[in-house]
């Protein structure tokens, strides 16, 4: 195997040396031979976005930092999905297409300096940005010419400021990332896309819990996954698995499948284990086990809604620990993040004429969970009227209210249209005969509330 070192190689450590250059040569020499290993030591080593190609490893030493430089220009456009829709973005800072047999190993850390990025979003917000400014969202405005009509998660589709994701990998095979720290990602922190064969063991993800749209690891279209021993902090949710949004999501048609989360802790974050909401092409045979969620808004998080489409299917959630969550259990198909202008009609509670774009979710199996200081609710699942749940079983289980915590049940997930209700009991909306077998709810007066 062919090992080149950075610091061999004309790389320099330090605030004022920009390592791109070199990095893209040393790479695309690892590329040329068929492969091998790139090695960055100890140190602070500055660059712009890079690109993994097939056979080849990135590793980080212990105490190496690879910093990536918070300039719009320099991520020119590529090709990619962007919260479920396919369109042209930012280039993700570290990037692999197309590819097989890539990895990012050791443990070092890689820093995508996402104040920045994260700073301009607020920014543009707080001042009621509406348009393309910046000649990179003009650029992208161009490549996307539907973007106006695409449906998204909040964060920035509509001024086309579409972030880069940290660490993407699309329409790769035997992916790998292991033991290494991911920090102060610009958007979505590990994104495979359209992979197969993903392992990703022993990651730790850092960003403040305030930081927007900062998901921890995004499984998006993709099979045989798995991950395990990871430690996730972020300011959005932990781990999640998406197939795609509404209509785009449906053309790809690239479910997610295959799926194990195990050994693994989150806390900040708006969830701990997370489907959706861009659930368009389906998401099912997924197992999570033996997880801590400590402190997030939501343990187990099964979000979607009319016009994102797509069958949830065949998830088994067991032996979960989770503790002072807002709601440890919300299975959500009235999720209200992104919503357009008019699309209220999207949240009545009547019933809707059924249709490519109406998700499903049925069979569902919770067992072995142990939930203390639920601040909210002690659980919260909401169906739709022409699309209830199905098939959903709660068994052996305990959840235990905190009934002085201040958070209303209306804080349990992010929902629109569904009336309130002032106990922290288990919800229960839309579902055909869900099963509770030996489950314990103690704190509120109404254990359970069954519409």
């Amino acid at each position: 195997m062919k090992i080149l070192h950075l610091a061999d190689e004309g790389g320099a450590c330090g605030d004022e040396f920009d390592n791109s250059s070199v990095l893209l040569r040393l790479l695309e020499s690892l590329r040329d031979s068929g492969g091998g290993k790139l090695v960055v030591g100890k140190g602070l080593w500055r660059t712009g976005p890079i690109e993994l190609y097939t056979q080849t490893e990135l590793t980080l030493d212990e105490g190496a930092v690879l910093s990536f430089i918070p300039d719009t220009e320099r991520y020119a456009p590529v090709l990619t999905r962007w919260e479920g829709i396919e369109c042209h973005t930012m280039r993700p800072c570290i990037f692999s297409s197309g590819q097989h047999d890539v990895s990012i190993t050791g443990k070092g850390r890689v820093d995508g300096n996402g104040k920045a990025w994260w700073d301009l979003f607020r920014e543009k917000r707080a001042r009621g940005q509406k348009v393309p400014e910046l000649d990179i969202e003009k650029k992208l405005a161009s490549l996307n010419p539907g973007y106006r009509t695409q449906s998204g998660g909040g964060g920035g589709r509509e001024i086309q400021f579409l972030r880069p994701s940290f660490v993407q990998f699309a329409n790769c095979k035997n992916v790998r990332l292991e033991g290494i720290t991911v920090s102060n990602s610009p958007f979505w922190t590990v994104h495979p896309l359209y992979c197969e064969g993903v392992i990703i063991s022993g990651v730790t993800i850092e960003n403040p819990h305030d930081a927007p749209n900062t998901d921890g690891i995004d499984i998006d279209s993709c099979c045989d996954v798995e991950i395990t021993h990871c430690t996730i902090g972020v300011g959005d949710d932990g781990i999640v698995l998406k197939s795609g949004s509404g209509a785009d999501g449906i053309r790809v048609n690239k479910p997610t499948k295959g799926v194990t989360v195990r050994n693994c802790t989150v806390g900040n974050g708006h969830g701990g284990i997370v489907i959706g909401s861009e659930t368009a092409a389906g998401v099912s045979d997924v197992l999570a086990e033996n997880c801590d969620f400590l402190g997030t808004d939501r343990g187990i998080r099964i979000k979607t809604r009319r016009g994102r489409g797509g069958v949830i299917s065949g998830l088994v959630f067991r032996n979960l620990n989770m503790e002072d969550n807002l709601c440890p259990l919300a299975i959500n198909m009235y999720y209200r993040c992104g919503l357009n202008p008019g699309d209220e009609v999207l949240f009545s509670q009547e019933a809707m004429s059924v249709s490519a774009v109406t998700p499903h979710i049925s069979g569902i199996t919770v067992s072995g969970i142990r939930a203390i200081g639920c601040r909210a609710s002690a659980g919260f699942v909401a169906g739709l009227p022409e699309s209830p749940i199905e098939n959903l079983v709660i068994e052996d289980c305990t959840f235990a209210t905190n009934e002085n915590a201040t958070a209303s049940p209306d804080e349990s997930d992010m929902y629109l249209g569904i009336p309130p209700v002032t106990g922290k009991g288990f919800r229960v909306l839309n579902a055909i005969n869900p099963v509770f077998r030996n489950v314990t709810v103690t704190g509120p007066a109404e254990p359970f509330i069954m519409s």
